[in-house]
């Protein structure tokens, strides 16, 4: 699976901005896909994950309620919309994906994912 990340940008505090991450591969309906960002100088950080079908989410709590991950398994794509932006919200967002299909949970850890896109640079300013 190769992935390509896209829409980052620079945006105001408060704003919103949506990210996509776009899979090869004719299974992209068996691939959980989370979302991780690695801030400056920080290490990288579990953002949110959607598993396979869609029907189960988990978030980071420092994003719970400004941003929401969705997917779109007919054009293998997965997105993350996020408002409210905060300046320390400013890092490179990553996606990535595992196969796995569960609908009890969906994988959050960095070490759980196969594969990885190759980051989108969101910067928000105060």
């Amino acid at each position: 699976v190769q992935l390509q990340a896209s829409g980052g940008g620079l945006v105001q505090a408060g704003g919103s901005l949506r990210l996509s991450c776009a899979a090869s591969g004719r299974t992209f309906s068996a691939y959980a896909m989370g979302w991780f960002r690695q801030a400056p100088g920080k290490e990288r950080e579990f953002v949110t994950a959607i598993n396979s079908n869609g029907g189960r989410i988990d978030y980071a709590d420092v994003v719970k309620g400004r941003f929401t991950v969705s997917r779109d398994n007919t054009k293998n794509t997965v997105y993350l919309r996020m408002s409210d932006l905060r300046p320390e919200d400013t890092a490179v967002y990553y996606c990535a994906a595992r196969y796995y299909q569960s609908n009890y949970r969906v994988p959050t850890g960095q070490h759980e994912y196969d594969y990885w896109g190759q980051g989108t640079l969101v910067t928000v300013s105060s």
